[in-house]
Protein backbone atom coordinates (compact mmCIF):
# COMPACT_ATOMS: atom_id res chain seq x y z
CA UNK A 1 0.00 0.00 0.00
CA UNK A 2 2.80 2.43 0.87
CA UNK A 3 4.46 1.73 -2.48
CA UNK A 4 1.25 2.64 -4.35
CA UNK A 5 0.97 5.90 -2.37
CA UNK A 6 4.61 6.73 -3.14
CA UNK A 7 4.15 6.03 -6.87
CA UNK A 8 0.98 8.12 -6.98
CA UNK A 9 2.70 10.94 -5.08
CA UNK A 10 5.68 10.94 -7.47
CA UNK A 11 3.43 10.78 -10.51
CA UNK A 12 1.42 13.78 -9.30
CA UNK A 13 4.58 15.79 -8.73
CA UNK A 14 5.87 14.88 -12.15
CA UNK A 15 2.59 15.94 -13.78
CA UNK A 16 2.63 19.25 -11.88
CA UNK A 17 6.23 19.84 -13.00
CA UNK A 18 5.41 18.94 -16.60
CA UNK A 19 2.36 21.21 -16.65
CA UNK A 20 4.27 24.16 -15.22
CA UNK A 21 7.12 23.61 -17.70
CA UNK A 22 4.73 23.55 -20.67
CA UNK A 23 2.94 26.66 -19.36
CA UNK A 24 6.25 28.49 -18.94
CA UNK A 25 7.29 27.52 -22.47
CA UNK A 26 3.99 28.74 -23.94
CA UNK A 27 4.25 32.02 -22.04
CA UNK A 28 7.82 32.46 -23.32
CA UNK A 29 6.80 31.71 -26.90
CA UNK A 30 3.88 34.14 -26.82
CA UNK A 31 6.06 36.86 -25.27
CA UNK A 32 8.97 36.26 -27.64
CA UNK A 33 8.52 38.77 -30.42
CA UNK A 34 12.07 38.54 -31.75
CA UNK A 35 12.50 37.79 -35.44
CA UNK A 36 15.18 35.57 -36.98
CA UNK A 37 16.85 35.32 -33.55
CA UNK A 38 18.02 38.94 -33.82
CA UNK A 39 18.40 40.29 -30.30
CA UNK A 40 16.16 43.27 -29.50
CA UNK A 41 14.13 42.84 -32.68
CA UNK A 42 10.36 43.02 -32.96
CA UNK A 43 7.83 45.80 -33.34
CA UNK A 44 7.90 46.76 -29.64
CA UNK A 45 11.67 46.88 -29.30
CA UNK A 46 13.24 50.29 -28.73
CA UNK A 47 15.99 49.22 -31.13
CA UNK A 48 13.59 48.22 -33.95
CA UNK A 49 13.49 51.72 -35.56
CA UNK A 50 11.11 50.75 -38.37
CA UNK A 51 11.84 52.70 -41.56
CA UNK A 52 15.35 53.65 -40.48
CA UNK A 53 18.60 52.47 -42.03
CA UNK A 54 19.86 51.73 -38.51
CA UNK A 55 18.28 49.31 -36.06
CA UNK A 56 17.13 45.73 -35.68
CA UNK A 57 14.21 46.38 -38.05
CA UNK A 58 16.71 47.12 -40.82
CA UNK A 59 18.75 44.02 -39.93
CA UNK A 60 15.68 41.76 -39.98
CA UNK A 61 14.41 43.32 -43.21
CA UNK A 62 17.72 42.43 -44.90
CA UNK A 63 17.39 38.80 -43.74
CA UNK A 64 13.75 38.71 -44.85
CA UNK A 65 14.54 40.03 -48.31
CA UNK A 66 17.22 37.35 -48.75
CA UNK A 67 14.86 34.67 -47.36
CA UNK A 68 12.18 35.50 -49.94
CA UNK A 69 14.39 36.59 -52.84
CA UNK A 70 13.12 33.87 -55.17
CA UNK A 71 9.65 33.46 -56.63
CA UNK A 72 9.61 29.86 -55.38
CA UNK A 73 10.17 30.93 -51.75
CA UNK A 74 7.50 33.62 -51.99
CA UNK A 75 5.06 31.16 -53.53
CA UNK A 76 5.82 28.63 -50.78
CA UNK A 77 5.16 31.22 -48.07
CA UNK A 78 1.83 32.29 -49.57
CA UNK A 79 0.78 28.64 -49.94
CA UNK A 80 1.64 27.97 -46.28
CA UNK A 81 -0.39 31.01 -45.25
CA UNK A 82 -3.39 30.18 -47.43
CA UNK A 83 -3.40 26.56 -46.26
CA UNK A 84 -2.28 26.59 -42.60
CA UNK A 85 -1.66 23.17 -41.06
CA UNK A 86 -4.47 21.96 -38.82
CA UNK A 87 -2.01 21.57 -35.94
CA UNK A 88 -0.76 25.08 -34.97
CA UNK A 89 2.65 23.65 -34.01
CA UNK A 90 3.17 22.58 -37.64
CA UNK A 91 2.32 25.93 -39.24
CA UNK A 92 5.08 27.62 -41.22
CA UNK A 93 6.72 29.92 -40.60
CA UNK A 94 6.32 29.07 -36.94
CA UNK A 95 7.00 32.62 -35.75
CA UNK A 96 4.17 34.84 -37.01
CA UNK A 97 6.33 37.91 -36.38
CA UNK A 98 8.19 36.94 -39.56
CA UNK A 99 4.89 37.12 -41.46
CA UNK A 100 4.19 40.56 -40.00
CA UNK A 101 7.62 41.66 -41.22
CA UNK A 102 6.88 40.33 -44.72
CA UNK A 103 3.58 42.20 -44.72
CA UNK A 104 5.28 45.34 -43.45
CA UNK A 105 7.83 45.27 -46.25
CA UNK A 106 5.16 44.50 -48.87
CA UNK A 107 2.94 47.34 -47.62
CA UNK A 108 5.90 49.70 -47.51
CA UNK A 109 6.60 49.02 -51.17
CA UNK A 110 2.87 49.00 -51.92
CA UNK A 111 2.57 52.54 -50.60
CA UNK A 112 4.95 53.62 -53.39
CA UNK A 113 3.46 51.57 -56.25
CA UNK A 114 -0.21 51.66 -55.16
CA UNK A 115 -0.57 47.93 -54.52
CA UNK A 116 -1.38 48.57 -50.84
CA UNK A 117 -4.89 49.71 -51.77
CA UNK A 118 -4.11 53.40 -51.97
CA UNK A 119 -5.66 55.96 -49.63
CA UNK A 120 -6.98 54.27 -46.50
CA UNK A 121 -5.22 51.05 -47.47
CA UNK A 122 -2.68 48.81 -45.84
CA UNK A 123 -0.12 51.55 -45.24
CA UNK A 124 -2.44 52.50 -42.36
CA UNK A 125 -2.12 48.98 -40.92
CA UNK A 126 1.64 49.27 -41.32
CA UNK A 127 1.60 52.57 -39.42
CA UNK A 128 -0.41 50.93 -36.62
CA UNK A 129 2.00 48.00 -36.59
CA UNK A 130 4.96 50.39 -36.29
CA UNK A 131 3.30 52.12 -33.32
CA UNK A 132 3.37 48.68 -31.60
CA UNK A 133 0.24 49.18 -29.51
CA UNK A 134 -2.92 47.83 -31.12
CA UNK A 135 -1.53 44.45 -32.25
CA UNK A 136 0.82 43.68 -29.36
CA UNK A 137 0.65 42.08 -25.93
CA UNK A 138 -2.91 40.93 -25.34
CA UNK A 139 -5.11 38.27 -26.90
CA UNK A 140 -7.19 40.96 -28.58
CA UNK A 141 -4.16 42.20 -30.53
CA UNK A 142 -4.28 39.31 -33.01
CA UNK A 143 -8.00 39.82 -33.51
CA UNK A 144 -7.51 43.56 -34.15
CA UNK A 145 -4.78 42.69 -36.66
CA UNK A 146 -7.15 40.43 -38.60
CA UNK A 147 -10.01 42.96 -38.38
CA UNK A 148 -7.83 45.72 -39.82
CA UNK A 149 -6.66 43.51 -42.69
CA UNK A 150 -10.20 42.32 -43.45
CA UNK A 151 -11.58 45.88 -43.38
CA UNK A 152 -9.29 46.98 -46.23
CA UNK A 153 -9.36 43.93 -48.45
CA UNK A 154 -12.13 45.33 -50.65
CA UNK A 155 -9.53 47.87 -51.85
CA UNK A 156 -7.65 44.96 -53.44
CA UNK A 157 -10.41 42.53 -54.41
CA UNK A 158 -13.55 42.79 -56.49
CA UNK A 159 -16.76 42.85 -54.43
CA UNK A 160 -17.96 39.62 -56.05
CA UNK A 161 -14.70 37.72 -55.62
CA UNK A 162 -14.41 34.46 -53.74
CA UNK A 163 -11.32 35.84 -51.98
CA UNK A 164 -13.28 38.77 -50.54
CA UNK A 165 -15.99 36.43 -49.23
CA UNK A 166 -13.31 34.18 -47.78
CA UNK A 167 -11.57 37.13 -46.12
CA UNK A 168 -14.82 38.41 -44.60
CA UNK A 169 -15.56 34.98 -43.08
CA UNK A 170 -12.23 34.72 -41.25
CA UNK A 171 -13.53 36.11 -37.97
CA UNK A 172 -16.45 33.66 -37.87
CA UNK A 173 -14.34 31.16 -35.90
CA UNK A 174 -12.77 33.04 -32.97
CA UNK A 175 -11.25 29.84 -31.53
CA UNK A 176 -8.32 29.76 -33.96
CA UNK A 177 -7.25 33.35 -34.50
CA UNK A 178 -3.79 32.20 -35.64
CA UNK A 179 -5.45 30.41 -38.57
CA UNK A 180 -7.36 33.61 -39.40
CA UNK A 181 -4.33 35.88 -39.28
CA UNK A 182 -2.29 33.52 -41.47
CA UNK A 183 -5.07 33.19 -44.02
CA UNK A 184 -5.63 36.97 -44.02
CA UNK A 185 -1.91 37.53 -44.62
CA UNK A 186 -1.85 34.99 -47.47
CA UNK A 187 -4.91 36.45 -49.18
CA UNK A 188 -3.48 39.95 -48.90
CA UNK A 189 -0.03 39.08 -50.26
CA UNK A 190 -1.62 37.14 -53.10
CA UNK A 191 -4.00 39.98 -54.01
CA UNK A 192 -1.10 42.46 -53.97
CA UNK A 193 0.79 40.35 -56.52
CA UNK A 194 3.68 39.90 -54.06
CA UNK A 195 4.70 36.50 -55.46
CA UNK A 196 5.57 38.09 -58.79
CA UNK A 197 7.12 41.36 -57.71
CA UNK A 198 8.59 40.63 -54.25
CA UNK A 199 9.48 43.62 -52.04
Amino acid sequence: MNMLVLITYNLLHFLIFLTSTVDAFLIFMSANKEIYGVKNSGWKSNQWNWGSAVGTGHDCAAICRRQYATRQKRQELVKNLLEPAENPAERQPQNFEEVKLVLGLAWQKGRRDGSDGGSGGYSEVLQTMAEAKRYEDDAQGDRHFVEDIVDRFDLLADNTSLELREMRSLLDNPDDIDFARRKAAGLTLDAMGWIEKKF
